[in-house]
């Protein structure tokens, strides 16, 4: 119990002294704490009556109602209040079920006590019992397709009107030989029940752990029963057949994936397809009358090749010939002439053995170009009127961003006009490795050079495999070579 007094006035204000006095429960009354049910089932569309609980330990009167923070009486629906009772005229579903608090007040050793208590209304529908089971699955005489070897579930569900206590059961048999008169209950699982307004819902599973040819001579029933009558449904099992795909569909369906993925290659590997095809099936036709040099070449002058290019000069004899053995004492590294012939770099011996021994006329950058131009316009113009680029690959080659250029331009040359030819040398074999540097090549470069035509070329190789370069190089030359100047003026 809680009691209070004010206390004298101060120059701040007033003080409460509020006294706390604790006390048994027992000793107030025991008949207003008993253990009363705090819950109350109402049914639809009747009238109902709530019971305050612990109302037999006073009069009952000036009992109020909540529901909510607002009382009972002002709400706009008809009820009323007596003797601690709530009586609802016409009980809704929509609007009724909750918590109702009712306050009393009692006299109990000379205190006035206010109690409150609560109680959970719910909403019922109001029926009767009055028709049987209804079972939506499985349909009767239907059959389940089963596969042998494996397990199987029989499922029945099944809807109950609604009742208070429910009654319903739900039970799966197995019928001999299709036998309803030698029947076995099967193994099934907890049943499990959902609950609606009107009727709730029955599903009950049994289960076959290993389907057997003998399980499709037997027929199955799901029985439903309740206080009123009961229902049953009987099903059958049959083999379910693996069905292969028909020829019919899976040849076009093969085809189709096929053309996709035919397709895709096409679009992602279009221009290594396009360089490898123009690379190894050039266009016939014969231009050069058109053009002013065979072969343009280009190239990255090294330390050594630059110290060494002028104190070199190539023997009269050539490494051109059809006898092999010829080419071989030719290319000896034991003749002294012929053998520091093969240790030349090849900056300085090719571009002499293309014009002083097979008679090509070449385009050289610092010699057949005028500086001061525009370089790329230069570039371009020398490739497009030359009939082949030889481009000899290196380190410095790769590094040097003139170089890269002459060498993307040539493969552009290469997708424009298929009589074009490209050819790549390897100074060094392990130069390959190039390809992925810093900063990264074109991506059209780097593309290229994985698929266009090279040959490999290392200073102070056996002679066999020199003349196997030098015989290689002749056979991707231009079969036919530009005229000179003065006899074109000629004609």
């Amino acid at each position: 119990m809680l009691c209070g007094r004010p206390s004298k006035e101060t120059k701040g204000g007033s003080k409460l002294f509020l006294h706390l006095q604790v006390v048994e429960v027992e000793k107030i009354s025991p008949g207003c704490f008993e253990r009363e049910e705090s819950k109350v089932e109402l049914n639809n569309g009747a009238g109902g009556e709530v019971a305050c609980p612990g109302r037999k330990c006073s009069n009952n009167t000036n009992v109020r109602w909540f529901k909510g923070n607002k009382p009972v009486s002002e709400q706009r629906r008809p009820s009323c209040e007596k003797n601690g009772l709530l009586h609802l005229c016409e009980v809704k579903a929509n609007f009724d079920p909750g918590v109702y608090f009712c306050d009393r007040q009692i006299f109990d050793q000379g205190i006035i006590w206010t109690f409150r208590r609560a109680v959970n209304v719910t909403v019922i529908p109001f029926t009767k019992t009055s028709s049987g089971p209804r079972i939506v699955y499985p349909v009767a005489n239907m059959t389940e397709k089963v596969e042998l070897g494996r397990s199987h579930t029989l499922t029945c569900e099944v809807f109950f009107p609604h009742e208070k206590n429910i009654s319903g059961k739900v039970l799966w048999y197995m019928n001999y030989s299709g036998n309803k008169e030698n029947m076995i209950l099967l193994h099934m699982e907890i049943p499990q029940y959902e609950e609606q307004f009107t009727e709730y819902r029955v599903t009950r599973r049994a289960i076959i752990k290993e389907v057997t040819p003998q399980h499709l001579n037997h027929t199955y029933t799901c029985i439903a029963s309740n206080i009123v009558g009961n229902r049953s449904v009987t099903i059958k099992l049959e083999e379910k057949i693996k069905v292969k795909w028909p020829s019919l569909v899976g040849y076009p369906v093969a085809s189709l994936l096929l053309v996709a993925g035919l397709g895709i290659i096409l679009h992602v590997k279009w221009l290594e397809l396009q360089l490898i095809y123009r690379s190894n099936f050039p266009h016939r036709k014969h231009d050069g009358d058109e053009k002013e040099f065979d072969v343009f070449l280009s190239y990255v002058w090294s330390q050594r090749s630059s110290e060494e290019e002028g104190g070199w000069t190539l023997s009269s004899k050539s490494c051109t010939g059809t006898n092999e053995e010829a080419c071989l004492s030719v290319m000896d590294p034991l003749n002294s002439e012929e053998g520091e012939a093969t240790q030349r770099p090849l900056e300085v011996l090719l571009p002499q053995e293309l014009e002083e021994q097979w008679g090509y006329r070449l385009c050289l950058l610092e010699r057949d170009i005028l500086p001061g131009g525009a370089y790329t316009n230069d570039v371009v113009l020398a490739i497009q009127r030359s009939q082949m680029l030889i481009c000899l690959l290196s380190a410095d080659y790769l590094c040097n961003n003139n170089a890269v250029f002459v060498l993307e331009s040539g493969v552009q040359a290469l997708l424009q006009n298929s009589a074009f030819k490209l050819l790549l040398i390897w100074t060094n074999r392990d130069s390959t490795s190039l390809i992925k540097q810093v900063p990264p090549l074109p991506k059209l470069v780097q593309r290229a050079l994985k698929v266009l035509p090279s040959l490999s070329w290392t200073s102070g190789k056996p002679g066999r495999a020199t003349c196997n370069f030098w015989r290689s190089l002749r056979k991707a030359m231009p079969d036919h070579k530009v005229k000179p100047v003065s006899l074109m003026q000629v004609q």
